[in-house]
């Protein structure tokens, strides 16, 4: 979405070549890149927000019905707050300037150097959309990042980072603990020589979807949700390549047998070309897991809002787009990350 604004005032007579055809240019290329989609669309639950920013509340579930005897009243039961995570919005902008030379010489249409500035505005809005979902889940192992100078909080509602092995849960009830969603492993590499391998990462896959599907709830009890999310680096070729066999071929892979392969079918691969990491990792993730929960969460707050006038002092043409949205995480348990490094990560569970 876009929101445009014509300011009153104008005193260029080449303004009126170029208002209409740029505006509607930003807002054909709103259009075309919304439909696309991309890292904030896939991974992220995006919702609008009215408010300074949007506080996200757990909290513990009711137990089960218990037997009473005839005539006997009910066992009462409550649902109590357990945490609550605040998500700030914060202010992006950008400006850019089409010169009064180039104005007064865009005689026929719009001069193409003006539509490309146009164009490329859009899409950086979106860029910055998506850049600052990847930049969050890429470095969910800090509970703070900046981002294009923003301070970002990557904190879980437990005070840790996303990726974190002590996770707390418990509520009012007495029940409290602790739990992992990070792991190292034989992840894409086995033996000694540490060589590629899918029936390594086929391996892994199954057991960090049953770790996602035993992550507890506030009560202690198992959530059951379904790993159907592979999230991998863009700077892991080999590692994108096993995956994208283990999920897509109907056969187990390196087999002297007719195996069937449990994963055909079952995973939706995304990779972030903008996480970059020195070793081998990867994410999984349930996407319902991260709607029902409020897992990753990008609330948009003011779409993009593009106003525009002319500088009395140079004659001019300024464009300036504002927007706001905040980027936070509401659970840490529709998520795990995995290392194929010991060493990589302090404190990381052994898988």
């Amino acid at each position: 979405m876009i929101i445009y604004s014509k300011n009153s005032g104008f005193s260029n007579a080449a303004i009126g070549k170029l208002e209409t055809p740029i505006k509607m240019v930003i807002e054909h290329e709103s259009d075309i890149l919304t439909k696309k989609g991309g890292i904030c669309d896939w991974l992220f639950n995006v919702e609008k927000s009215g408010k300074f920013g949007e506080t996200i509340i757990g909290q513990n579930e009711f137990d089960v019905f218990r037997a009473a005897s005839e005539g006997a009243a009910a066992e009462s039961d409550t649902i109590s707050e357990t945490y609550r995570k605040f998500i700030e919005h914060i202010q992006f902008m950008k400006e850019f300037t089409i010169t009064a030379e180039m104005m007064e010489d865009a005689n026929y249409g719009v001069a193409q150097d003006a539509k490309r500035r146009a164009e490329n505005f859009t899409r950086a809005y979106y860029k910055t959309m998506h850049k600052i979902c990847e930049y969050a889940l890429a470095n969910g192992t800090s509970t703070t990042g900046t981002f294009a100078k923003a301070a970002l909080d990557l904190s879980a509602p437990d005070g840790l980072a996303l990726f974190a092995s002590n996770h707390k849960w418990g509520g009012t009830n007495g029940a409290n603990g602790t739990q992992s969603n990070l792991f190292w492993g034989d992840i894409f590499k086995s033996g000694t020589n540490r060589t590629a391998s899918t029936a390594a990462f086929e391996e892994a896959l199954s057991e960090l979807s049953v770790k996602l599907r035993n992550m507890k709830d506030e009560n202690g009890e198992v959530l059951g949700y379904t790993a159907d999310t592979i999230i991998l680096p863009g700077n892991r070729p080999v590692a994108e390549q096993i995956a994208k066999k283990v999920a897509g071929s109907e056969g187990a892979l390196g087999g002297n047998y007719n195996d069937i392969n449990l994963h055909f079918g079952n995973w939706n691969i995304v990779v972030m070309p903008n996480w970059q990491p020195s070793d081998d990792r990867v994410m999984i993730m349930s996407s319902e897991a991260n709607k029902n929960l409020s897992g990753n969460m990008f609330f948009n707050r003011v779409p993009l809002t593009v106003s525009n006038w002319v500088d009395n002092h140079t004659g001019n043409y300024m464009w300036c787009g504002r927007c706001r949205f905040g980027v936070g995480f509401g659970t840490y348990k529709h998520i795990l990350m995995a290392v194929d490094s010991a060493s990589a990560i302090d404190g990381a569970t052994k898988l």
